[in-house]
């Protein structure tokens, strides 16, 4: 006796459709990161040393003033670095000065005391700010969103073909996911400013504080699917 045969159609018989989905989501920026600079010189390697720690302290402990609006607080490369003079008809190796430089990077939250702090921060002597950098927390709910968007968009991209074709989906197949990715939608362009680069700033008794207007941020997703649909019309 021959085995019944199974009649029932196998799904990878049945018509696919493959389409991409594609997402945008433009939002304001969840945080703000500058990098300062803070710099010492002097002719004693010790004392370049001190004064480098002194204004070092300095510039963390305004930064740490603004409590809560400052969600991380690192110090990066610290350097005393000799500068050796012209060696001339003496071959000795001889110290002009000293240079000492310390890199500190913030994070803040609050943009409001973003602009206040930048400019006192460019108000000590011989620090540098740089920045702001703006961006979203890795974890940003935005990213989410993003994702189910350019799902959706291919759901629907899915069903315009298949309509097309008179046919409709009947299955998901696979899909894949190519990414999610945050760009901004101009080239970021930081600022650099400093006591000298402010015109004398340092002798001023309040600094005004700078005005920053966060930059939007574009979140951008981008999936692919394959779907099954019943036999299209073609006639």
């Amino acid at each position: 006796m021959t085995p019944e045969t199974d009649r029932t159609p196998s799904p990878l018989a049945a018509p696919r459709v493959g389409v991409r989905g594609e997402a945008t989501i433009e939002t304001d920026p969840e945080l703000a990161r500058i990098a300062v600079t803070v710099r010492s010189r002097g002719t004693d390697r010790r004392h370049t040393l001190d004064d480098l720690t002194r204004r070092n302290t300095q510039a963390l402990d305004l930064i740490k003033s603004y409590g809560d609006a400052v969600e991380k607080l690192e110090t990066g490369a610290v350097a005393i670095t000799p500068e050796l003079r012209d060696k001339g008809r003496d071959r000795g190796e001889k110290i002009r000065a000293y240079h000492g430089v310390v890199r500190i990077g913030a994070t803040l939250t609050d943009f409001t005391a973003l602009g206040e702090l930048t400019t006192r921060l460019a108000d000590l002597d011989l620090t540098t700010v740089d920045g702001p950098w703006w961006s979203l927390r890795p974890q940003s709910p935005v990213y989410r969103d993003a994702r189910q968007q350019a799902v959706r968009d291919a759901v629907q991209r899915g069903r315009e073909y298949a309509e097309a074709l008179g046919a409709t989906l009947t299955a998901l197949i696979e899909l894949a996911d190519e990414g999610v990715h945050q760009a901004t939608p101009y080239p970021q362009q930081a600022f650099a400013m400093s006591a000298r680069a402010a015109g004398g700033m340092a002798d001023a008794a309040a600094p005004p504080a700078l005005d920053l207007e966060p930059e939007r941020q574009n979140v951008h997703a981008q999936v692919t699917a394959h779907f099954t649909m019943t036999p299209p019309v073609l006639a």
